[in-house]
Formats: C-alpha cells, sequence, structure tokens
C-alpha cells in the first residue's frame, strides 16, 4: 500500500464520471437559461479571483454572495437570481444523474480501497449528496463534503481542511484525486496532501504526485 496514506477522496464531476455526459443532457438547458449559467460562471470567476488575493477570506454568506454576483451581472434581483439558482441548477440538475454511467472500474476500485481499510472521502464544489444518491453509491462514504458550505470553493484552502477534519486524517495522510489540475491537484497539494490526476488525454506538467488514465491504474498506485 502506499506509505503513510490513511485515506483517499475525490472530486465528483468529471473525476468519478465523464463531463460530457452530463453535458449533452443539459443542452436543452442552455438554450434556456443560457445566460443564467453563463453569469452564474462569471461569478464564481469572480470568486476565485477574489479568493487567490485573500487565501484566508471565507464567506459565511457564501450562496447569498455568489447569488448577489451572479445578480449584477444579470442586472436582476439577488433574491430573485438565488431562487433561480438553487431551482435550476443546483436542484434542477440532479435528477440527470441517475442515468450518468460512472467511469469505468470506479465502482469496483472504491471497494477494494475500502477493503485495504481505507477511509473514503469526497469533496465536490457543488452540493453532492443527491447526485451520489443518483447514480448508486451514497453510502460508500466515510464523509462527502461540499466546500461552498466551507464558505470558499477549491482551490481555497479551506475545504480541503475541513476534508481533513472530517476525515479525521492529518493531510499528509490523504490522497486527494481529482481531474482539474489548478482546482483539485494544486489546491490539495497547498492543503499538504498527496495528489493524484486523472488525465484522460491530457499530458501536460503538473504537480501532482500520480497521473492516470483508468482507474485500475490508480488502484495499483494506491494498493
Amino acid at each position: 500500500m502506499l506509505p503513510g496514506i490513511s485515506a483517499v477522496a475525490f472530486d465528483l464531476d468529471g473525476t468519478l464520471y465523464p463531463n460530457y455526459r452530463l453535458n449533452i443532457r443539459l443542452l436543452p438547458f442552455l438554450c434556456r437559461h443560457g445566460l443564467l449559467l453563463a453569469a452564474f460562471a462569471r461569478a464564481r470567476g469572480i470568486i476565485r479571483r477574489r479568493q487567490k488575493q485573500s487565501p484566508s477570506a471565507v464567506l459565511p454568506d457564501f450562496y447569498d454572495y455568489q447569488a448577489r454576483l451572479t445578480a449584477d451581472l444579470l442586472h436582476a434581483p439577488p433574491e430573485r437570481v438565488k431562487e433561480k439558482i438553487e431551482r435550476l441548477i443546483y436542484r434542477g440538475w440532479e435528477p440527470h444523474f441517475l442515468k450518468i454511467k460512472l467511469f469505468p472500474h470506479v465502482r469496483e476500485v472504491l471497494a477494494e480501497l475500502r477493503a485495504a481499510g481505507l477511509k473514503l472521502g469526497l469533496l465536490s464544489d457543488f452540493p453532492p449528496e443527491n447526485k451520489l444518491k443518483n447514480l448508486g453509491f451514497a453510502d460508500c462514504w466515510d464523509a462527502v463534503l461540499c466546500s461552498e458550505r466551507a464558505g470558499a470553493i477549491k482551490p481555497a484552502l479551506r475545504p480541503f481542511t475541513e476534508l481533513a477534519d472530517a476525515l479525521q486524517c492529518p493531510p499528509g495522510q490523504i490522497l486527494y484525486v481529482g481531474n482539474s489540475r489548478p482546482y483539485d491537484a494544486d489546491g490539495a497539494k497547498r492543503a499538504g496532501m498527496k495528489t493524484a490526476l486523472f488525465t484522460g488525454c491530457f499530458s501536460g506538467a503538473t504537480k501532482a504526485d500520480f497521473t492516470f488514465r483508468s482507474y485500475r491504474q490508480l488502484r495499483d498506485f494506491v494498493l
């Protein structure tokens, strides 16, 4: 087993399932609500830039702040925009996960990691609980966290430290697995975790300790 590792934690979107499978199902949404989604994405970009300027900053009213930024971009009332974000994006996308397939071998590798005595965690930038339920594997985790509830989104430090607390492991004993170099690999690395990057066809430079294209490769690296 990988020396010094007590837990393996994962990102969700794009890491445990292919993003394109969700994006295809969201095409009707994009046609109807493209302006909302574009403003929402821009608002989160603003939040990440401000987090970079103040790495220790935490937003206890994250959802209100995100809605205000989005509303400013849309020139719309913040409360109305917050309701739309919750209803159309956070809750509206969740039913699509009933028909989304995970990457090959994800389930078997999670089972083997747990059988080896490792704790399993999940940290996502979007609320993951209903997604996991619809994907059919909500009950295999020791800790499930949403970074937004920590008052910051990846690659901020706070979500990763809360993950370590939830898993009751020092950061150095956690391997964090994601598909984004700046958000997952670099963020977890700054928190003191070991990192694995699911690369697909990507082959560029990365600070991750391990890169892989198949979950069986990840299993062999860890076990």
